[in-house]
């Protein structure tokens, strides 16, 4: 029985200490629509940035696109489209 105890303590303790593993960030380019000003930039790139796991943006208002950058394991595409649709502007993955 001891022997069972201390295997299992020592399984319980290798898999607290294994280091996880990151998912590589993930860049997309979301088509954005009614961007139309410096203030919808903010407001879009503010929206992508409250979403948990976005490291980086970068709009470009003259091709109405934002590049974003991101964590897959705690976010996605369709939660980043839901983002900038709720402040009103409305997005898809550009292709």
């Amino acid at each position: 029985m001891k022997t069972l105890s201390a295997l299992l303590l020592a399984a319980a303790v290798s898999l607290v200490a294994a280091p996880s593993v990151a998912a590589a960030p993930e860049t997309v380019t979301l088509a954005v629509q009614n961007m139309t000003c410096a203030g919808c930039a903010i407001a879009v790139r503010t929206a992508l940035r409250r979403v948990d796991g976005v490291a980086e943006t970068k709009v470009d208002l003259e091709r109405n696109t934002v590049q974003v950058s991101f964590d897959p394991d705690k976010t996605t595409v369709e939660a980043l489209t839901r983002a900038t649709a709720a402040v009103g502007f409305p997005s898809a993955l550009k292709e």
